[in-house]
């Protein structure tokens, strides 16, 4: 998660949203790692986990990711807990929760539907305190 964090200082640093996402091999060694770029990228789909799950996936050679665990700092949206279970992830991990946007635990709770082929372990609020800060300074300097 150490990692995610500094990914997701990263985001803030370029005036994107302060997420970050790491993805770790089965044998445990970082395969990606991304921050948030919708704004830099022009692209509403760049958040931090969909732009790891790509850069792993290409690094696989697979659109399968089995065996392999998420590190994010914030609950996934619904659109990236559908890419995790497209992907096939086994492990998900996040920081902070998201009760505004969140798909995950809170609103779209996409692993709960009988339509998502794949769920995976799931594990919250590891270093959520350090994640939310990170959020929370960000919002209010926009204020």
């Amino acid at each position: 998660m150490d990692i995610a964090l500094e990914e997701a200082r990263s985001a803030g640093g370029r005036d994107e949203v302060p997420v970050g996402a790491v993805i770790v091999s089965p044998a445990g060694e970082v395969v990606a790692r991304a921050g948030n770029r919708t704004r830099e990228l022009s692209d509403p789909t760049a958040h931090a986990e969909m732009l790891a799950i790509r850069s792993a996936c290409a690094a696989a050679g697979s659109e399968r990711l089995g065996g392999h665990s998420l590190y994010v700092t914030l609950e996934p949206c619904a659109m990236c807990a559908a890419a995790i279970a497209a992907a096939r992830i086994e492990r998900l991990y996040y920081a902070a929760s998201d009760p505004k946007s969140g798909g995950v635990a809170q609103g779209a709770r996409v692993f709960a539907h009988p339509q998502s082929h794949h769920v995976p372990q799931i594990y919250d609020g590891i270093a959520a305190t350090e994640a939310e800060a990170l959020l929370r300074d960000f919002f209010a300097a926009k204020r």
